[in-house]
């Protein structure tokens, strides 16, 4: 069992929480303020507990959903409001093998030493989610620790959940995914050689690769690109580009509004902020350009 803190010492007689948190939303920020204030009216620390990787690319990898972000932005998101420790538990099929009632004696009671837990009424744990919220309350009634629920948030008739922001952001609404996240979706990747197509017509753009987490649908972004620990504003690319080519493959492609650099072979971050407009086919290659001035305006005038 590894973690982003491992000094068990440090952590123990303090307040948990265990979950996914996957894009640490304001569900999730809402139960871990809870954890913060309960912490420090108790006397201890205010920990978070992450199962990575999800059990489900184990046990059913072909129905895994995509990350919405890495365990090292959940741990910086998490510091903001206020957690002590992030522990990453590594998920192994022996460990998911482990009954809820091992799986609570083994890590909340002996690693962790909680004096309190704090979960949603949804929480599962142990062998085939053979624990739920009431078998939790159950043994830490039995273990003298005290357990608080936190009841989903809901905006609109729709509680906030991580398969809701996917489904947002697959469908475009970057801004809707933000509202629900309470900050703008990022994702990372490599800059690598493209064919050059934006540069011949007078629009650079660093083509992105190896990126893990949840892209938005097919469309226009306005966002900014992180690189060289600066910010700039760009024009994000996602999806095929049908005036060059009939049947090409998606890609993610970023025009930095203000930067005339290299940013080839670095690793860059990617915020989407708004969605411009879809994906089309154009005439010709000045039609593109043609539109591609009247984005660049509208982004900036989004961003400004």
């Amino acid at each position: 069992m590894g973690g982003v803190d491992v000094d068990w010492s440090r952590i123990q007689g303090g307040v948990i929480t265990i979950g996914n948190f996957d894009g640490v939303h304001l569900g999730h920020a809402a139960l871990l303020r809870r954890v913060r204030e309960l912490a420090d009216h108790l006397g201890g620390p205010a920990v978070a507990m992450v199962l990575d990787p999800h059990p489900a690319i184990i046990l059913r990898p072909e129905l895994a959903p995509k990350r919405l972000t890495e365990i090292e932005t959940r741990a910086e998101l998490m510091d903001q409001l206020g957690i002590d420790a992030l522990v990453v538990c590594k998920t192994s099929r022996q460990f998911l093998n482990l009954t809820a009632k091992q799986f609570f004696s083994s890590l909340v009671q002996q690693r962790l030493q909680a004096k309190a837990m704090i979960e949603g009424p949804n929480f599962f744990f142990g062998r085939d989610r053979g624990g739920n919220i009431e078998v939790l309350d159950e043994l830490c009634g039995q273990g003298g620790i005290q357990l608080q629920i936190v009841e989903p948030m809901h905006v609109g008739p729709e509680m906030i959940s991580s398969t809701r922001i996917r489904r947002l952001l697959a469908d475009g609404a970057v801004g809707g995914a933000a509202e629900l996240l309470g900050h703008f979706h990022r994702v990372s990747g490599k800059v690598t050689s493209g064919d050059q197509r934006g540069r011949k017509i007078g629009f650079p753009t660093a083509n992105l690769s190896e990126i893990e987490l949840v892209l938005p649908g097919p469309g226009v972004y306005a966002g900014y690109l992180r690189a060289n620990e600066e910010r700039y504003m760009a024009a994000i690319h996602v999806g095929p580009n049908p005036t060059f080519e009939s049947n090409g493959d998606s890609k993610v492609e970023v025009h930095a509004l203000d930067y005339d650099g290299d940013l080839y072979d670095q690793s860059v971050q990617v915020d989407f902020l708004h969605h411009v407009r879809d994906v089309v086919k154009f005439e010709s290659p000045e039609a593109l350009v043609v539109q591609v001035h009247q984005d660049i305006a509208e982004i900036r005038r989004l961003l400004s």
